[in-house]
């Protein structure tokens, strides 16, 4: 059976209420009973003690003393709270009986060392009897004595009370259970409004938040959560069309151009330089567009978590002689020298080619923003593990700096229309970075250069 949640908060509540009041019902019975049967047990024994100031000894007989005390009224009478007395030798011969217990015997108890209780009926009448050892003057038992009180108004009282208590316990169950329910359906009603906000949310409306309780509870925390989790759902959806329109934008750009070219060289014939000339310009703009894309790709596969890194001992100043074979015809084109402040032994240990695309995107993004005839300088600081690409350009203005690691950002349109690049190499840096805890810092000023430095773990 499938219960809502108003339902199975009543009943678990419903459970711990019965389990708590059967305790108490259970403390309130046996708190009854035992009274009832200690006050019977007391009577029972003051009437020993009468009876047994009663009796003398001769030798191992029982002699019954001052008679009329035996013919009280309680020891005559049946209906009325009777008192039985009863007086046997140890072997169980009959020495007394009261006359309300008219031919009656009640148990003999063989070898009775100490008082016992014990309950019984008498012509269907419920009895307490009370049996005692009759102990002489020399401390021999003569004898046993038995006292029995009617116990029927105890018998009523127990009978009465627990019939109460079996006919409230179920009700006051249901009572509660209906309490109960009442309480949870106000107590979870914001979780319906929540439910029924947060079903109503979707893309068209994505920018719809939940309301916030009254009281800042639980359910003010989930309605936080929610909220929280929608904003970055909301961001991710801007983040994504953005990237969209920006990849769109950046493809547009060399396609345009391409069928640009195109156009102008089939309107009439040309020289052979000059289709030589256009075809070199189409094939640019085709490698960039290859550039864009297999950057998008490496971009997607980072964030699908499908790179995968290794751990290996790298030798940094091999890392970037290494690398200086790929940057040398642009250093040459610029008239650049780049300055390796790295000692040879500088090394550390990190995924080889994750750190060598990270070393060329920003060796190649000095160079191209860097100064004609200016200096890239590479420097390792080991107490730091601090890896650092400084260039001398222009620098960037403060308002850009937080965007940089953007895809497709670029500072400064005018200027960059000039400088070719996809505005996807930062990122993927920074994407690298984060995957493998490098933290990574970017610093620069306007007319002072740049500076992007690495902080390995």
């Amino acid at each position: 059976m499938k219960l809502t949640f108003q339902n199975r908060i009543a009943l678990f509540n419903t459970l711990a209420a019965a389990a708590a009041t059967l305790l108490v019902f259970l403390v309130v019975y046996a708190v009854v009973y035992f009274t009832a049967y200690h006050h019977l047990d007391e009577d029972i024994r003051q009437e020993q003690e009468e009876i047994f100031s009663n009796l003398l000894w001769r030798g191992d007989s029982i002699v019954i003393n001052r008679m009329p005390e035996w013919e009280e009224q309680e020891h005559q009478q049946v209906e009325v709270n009777p008192t039985f007395l009863q007086i046997t030798d140890t072997q169980g011969n009959l020495r007394f009986r009261s006359a309300n217990l008219q031919k009656d015997f009640f148990l003999f108890i063989p070898g009775l060392e100490k008082e016992a209780f014990l309950n019984s009926s008498l012509n269907g009448q419920r009895v307490r009897l009370g049996h005692f050892p009759i102990i002489n003057a020399t401390g021999k038992n003569t004898g046993q004595l038995v006292v029995g009180v009617s116990m029927e108004e105890s018998a009523v009282v127990l009978n009465n009370l627990r019939i109460t208590l079996l006919i409230a316990f179920p009700f006051l169950l249901l009572v509660l259970y209906l309490a109960t329910s009442v309480a949870a359906a106000k107590g979870i009603a914001p979780v319906h409004q929540i439910i029924k906000t947060a079903s109503g949310i979707g893309d068209a409306n994505v920018h719809t938040r939940l309301p916030m309780p009254e009281h800042k509870d639980e359910l003010f925390q989930l309605a936080a959560t929610i909220n929280a989790l929608l904003n970055r759902i909301e961001s991710r959806i801007k983040r994504e069309k953005q990237f969209t329109a920006d990849a769109s934008h950046e493809l547009r750009t060399p396609l345009a151009a391409i069928r640009g070219t195109l156009e102008v060289l089939a309107r009439r014939p040309r020289e052979p330089a000059h289709y030589e000339e256009k075809i070199a310009e189409v094939i640019r703009e085709v490698d960039r567009m290859n550039r864009i894309l297999s950057q998008l790709l490496q971009l997607s596969r980072l964030e699908a978590g499908q790179a995968a890194f290794s751990q290996e001992p790298i030798n940094l100043l091999r890392l970037v002689q290494e690398l200086m074979p790929q940057w040398q015809p642009e250093l040459d084109r610029k008239q650049i020298e780049v300055i390796a402040n790295i000692p040879p032994e500088a090394g550390l240990t990190a995924d080889p080619s994750s750190l060598r695309l990270m070393a060329d995107n920003l060796a190649a993004n000095a160079i191209k923003y860097g100064r004609r005839h200016g200096r890239i300088n590479i420097s390792w600081r080991p107490e730091e593990r601090a890896l650092s690409i400084a260039d001398d350009g222009p620098g960037i203005a403060a308002e850009h700096l937080p965007f940089l690691f953007d895809r497709f950002y670029r500072a400064d349109a005018s200027r960059n229309s000039r400088i070719p690049g996809t505005g996807l190499g930062l990122s993927i840096v920074k994407k690298l970075a984060d995957l493998q805890g490098i933290r990574i810092e970017l610093s620069s000023s306007e007319g002072e250069g740049t500076t992007i430095t690495l902080f390995f773990p």
